[in-house]
């Protein structure tokens, strides 16, 4: 008998093939991390004062070494966590906000956010966070 072996890299996965017997991959990702918070979730700074309605979300820190070496070194989230981009507000300024899950917890207040840019993103407000426009299909 004569097996092929055939390797490819998809997805992140090494994939081998025996044909005709065996297919197995071996999953190189690294560890999964879970995001607490989702796209469209109305979140509040845990130490600052403003509030934003999540846009999109890094699975681990994915922002400049000059941006992260600008926090205090005592205030430095770690790296290996979640971290959103937020359409963030407070009583005087709407703005853009990169934000560590350490430092976030979730609006329970039910009130709307007023960013200007939430409708380029989000149909409605159901209550509790925003809901993204459906795409349509071309």
């Amino acid at each position: 008998c004569i097996f092929y072996i055939v390797s490819c890299e998809y997805n992140n996965f090494i994939c081998h093939d025996i044909f005709p017997l065996i297919v197995y991959c071996i999953n190189i990702m690294q560890e999964l991390i879970e995001a607490k918070f989702s796209i469209g979730d109305v979140v509040k700074h845990k130490f600052l004062n403003f509030r934003g309605v999540i846009f999109d979300l890094d699975p681990t820190f994915n922002n400049t070494e000059e941006w992260y070496n600008a926090i205090p070194k005592d205030f430095r989230p770690k790296k290996d966590q979640p971290f959103y981009h937020l359409f963030a507000e407070n009583e005087e300024i709407f703005y853009i906000a990169y934000v560590s899950e350490q430092n976030l917890n979730i609006d329970i207040s039910g009130i709307p956010a007023n960013h200007p840019d939430i409708s380029k993103i989000f149909s409605h407000f159901n209550g509790t966070s925003y809901i993204p426009y459906k795409k349509t299909k071309n």
